[in-house]
């Protein structure tokens, strides 16, 4: 039994997905960014936040990435070159897309307004289309990223389009890529983790 905490209105998404895609049994406590629930477990008051047993793991991707490794699905082996290529892949969509998604998310709401930059939207816009051109050809014609294996930068990749198609004038190009999230959309454990997010209160982070 694993719990989560965290929103599924946060990258807490990306987690709860994984474990409907491995079937395994959970706890799901649906607390927010500095709340008192995810204070007790992360001092940054960051969540998703993880507990197995006595020990508690932090980051969505780190844990996403635990949970593949234990219950060995949605990865590759480690040591293979599919795996060496299937972690390049989970590093781009972290350094080329996510963090446009990010670095847009805290000029926009979260930085004390003396801090944060105006016009941020041209710059990290920029990023992120120039990013979606970079991931068509990489992507080719692969049914998912490491070709016919759904694994965990699936995940993460999917949750970054949903969280750039809620910003206004940002979209999923048209094509190669649209069409591979929209397949990963298709996916049952997906349909599912939609469900229970949408039944949530509260506002997205």
């Amino acid at each position: 039994m694993y719990t989560l905490i965290g929103s599924l209105k946060t990258r807490g998404f990306r987690v709860l997905w994984c474990l409907e895609e491995l079937e395994l049994e959970y706890e799901h406590i649906p607390a927010m960014p500095r709340s008192e629930e995810i204070a007790k477990h992360n001092p940054s008051g960051k969540v998703p936040a993880l507990l197995v047993g006595d020990d508690v793991i932090l980051d969505s991707v780190a844990i996403c990435q635990f949970l593949a490794d234990k219950h060995g699905a949605l990865t590759h082996k480690a040591g293979t070159i599919e795996r060496a290529k299937q972690d390049s892949w989970t590093q781009f969509v972290l350094d080329d897309i996510e963090s446009a998604l990010w670095t847009h998310a805290k000029h926009s709401f979260f930085l004390p307004k003396e801090l944060a930059v105006a016009d941020i939207a041209r710059a990290t816009k920029h990023e992120f289309d120039r990013a979606m051109g970079v991931l068509e050809t990489r992507l080719g014609s692969q049914e998912y990223v490491t070709g016919d294996t759904f694994t965990i930068p699936d995940i993460i990749l999917c949750h970054c389009a949903n969280w750039a198609q809620n910003i206004p004038k940002w979209e999923i190009p048209k094509g190669p890529v649209l069409d591979y999230i929209e397949r990963l959309r298709t996916r049952p454990a997906y349909l599912k983790t939609m469900e229970l997010r949408n039944a949530e209160q509260g506002e997205p982070h």
